[in-house]
């Protein structure tokens, strides 16, 4: 007869508890670091990612001056939250700062110490310039290219567009600065309407033609902001950011901000000089570029003739225009030719299968899942600020998978998912062998060794169940 120790019930008190007044640090709960962020620590650590931004930030600070700033460590690494955590503003980051305990490791706080506000991260942005940022982006592509993940010769080039944190009803007219409303106002009274009604109005704005011209309307507060249609199809204020990824690594190697309105062909100018300077730095005994792809939206003869001239050649796709005529255009006509012939070819079809795979994943990565698609801040040297952080995310995500296989947080879930079914499989192999050997007669293991190494029916049945 066994015997078990009997235990006092708790009860819970029926009054109102008196809070304690001191608490020891060492007995508040404390919870594990999270792995990625421990590895991405270490990591930023071993290359002194803090000795650099302080040194890079010293000169947007005074040297004495009231109390101290937010580390401009601690405020990169928030930003980089933005990625990481799918958070879309820097309410959302300060918000999740001071909820989660992992991150408060991640973020070198302690337990008494109180999380930066959305404020101060507002402030912290503001102060320091955009060549400090593109200093930091420069700093993580290092890595990158010291750890291989940096070719730098054959580029790919994309945009998109960045809903902007502006409304349409808000726009003015650039001569007047008289809003949309009360310009439709006017219109009718010209026609006749004295006291024009809602329906009046909007029928007489449907019979206007080009009424969403850039040329004539702006957002008084983000005069950057451009009238755009979006990919969904929605017609919205917008700006346009534009990518340059290495298609060997998947590395994004450039990023600039332009107005929306701004056509491919003229915005790919500025990104591919931002590209091969930021090459030159990183790689500085590479051959540089070398072969640009992209897609039909940059396809022009100028740009054809231009890519020749500074010796790239050019794998775009040709949009269809039918027969064309030639005259008084050779020049553009042989470059035209070539790279017709070029994306013709086998290397041609290769690159553009892999535009497709490490030009436009990094785009969902940073903008869907990144939730960047709209953009909480104005003018495009704030948004530049934004997206530059937000790319050395994904560049140190590449890094991260490339050195531990896991380049999100949320990564490991899928490993540990993908292991269960791999090891459930292979039990359910084993089991299926162990069957048809006793099916014929040949026993599985050396006589006498059951008992030691047989594998129980059950166990199998409960692997393959998970």
């Amino acid at each position: 007869m066994s015997y078990t120790r009997r235990m006092a019930m708790g009860k819970r008190k029926r009054r109102a508890r008196q809070a304690s007044m001191w608490v020891a640090t060492q007995d508040l709960p404390r919870s594990a670091a999270h792995p990625f962020y421990r590895r991405l620590n270490r990591v930023l650590d071993d290359a002194q990612f803090d000795v650099f931004v302080e040194g890079a930030c010293a000169t947007c600070y005074a040297p004495v001056m009231g109390r101290p700033s937010l580390p401009p460590g601690r405020d990169f690494r928030l930003l980089l939250l933005g990625y990481f955590e799918g958070l879309d503003s820097e309410r959302a980051i300060a918000w999740r700062a001071a909820d989660s305990l992992r991150i408060r490791s991640f973020l070198g706080l302690d337990l008494q110490e109180p999380s930066p506000d959305h404020s101060t991260l507002s402030r912290t942005r503001r102060l320091i310039d955009v060549e400090t940022h593109r200093a930091v982006f420069t700093w993580v592509r290092q890595r990158l290219a010291d750890a291989g993940l940096v070719k730098g010769q054959t580029l790919g080039i994309d945009a998109t567009t960045l809903e902007a944190n502006a409304a349409l009803r808000s726009i003015v007219r650039r001569d007047t600065g008289e809003g949309y409303q009360e310009f439709l106002t006017q219109l009718a009274r010209a026609s006749g309407i004295e006291t024009p009604t809602r329906e009046d109005l909007a029928r007489l704005d449907r019979q206007r033609a080009k009424k969403g011209s850039n040329a004539e309307w702006t957002h008084p507060h983000d005069p950057d902001a451009t009238i755009t249609k979006m990919k969904d199809g929605r017609t919205h204020l917008a700006h346009k950011a534009e990518h340059a990824v290495d298609l060997e690594t998947g590395a994004v190697v450039a990023v600039t901000v332009q107005g929306a309105d701004t056509g491919d062909p003229a915005s790919s100018v500025e990104t591919l000089i931002e590209a091969a300077e930021q090459i030159e730095t990183v790689v500085p005994d590479g051959d540089g570029p070398t072969a640009v792809v992209a897609d039909k939206g940059y396809h022009s003869n100028q740009v054809m003739v231009d890519l020749e001239a500074v010796g790239l050649r050019s794998y775009i796709v040709e949009p269809g225009r039918g027969r064309r005529r030639w005259i008084d255009q050779p020049e553009a006509r042989d470059a035209v030719y070539r790279n017709r012939r070029r994306i013709r070819g086998a290397r041609g079809r290769q690159l553009l299968r892999q535009r497709g795979e490490r030009l436009e994943c990094p785009f969902a990565h940073l903008y869907r899942t990144g939730r960047l698609r709209r953009v909480h801040l104005r003018g495009h040297t704030n948004i530049l600020k934004r997206v530059l952080v937000q790319v050395c995310a994904c560049n140190l995500g590449l890094l991260m998978r490339a050195c531990f296989g896991v380049g999100t947080p949320r990564g490991r879930q899928g490993r540990s998912s993908a292991a269960r079914i791999v090891l459930a499989s292979l039990w359910s192999l084993v089991y299926e062998v162990l069957e048809a050997l006793a099916c014929l007669g040949v026993p599985p293991v050396p006589v006498g060794y059951e008992d030691r190494c047989a594998v129980p029916r059950p166990l199998l049945t409960s692997a393959a169940a998970l």
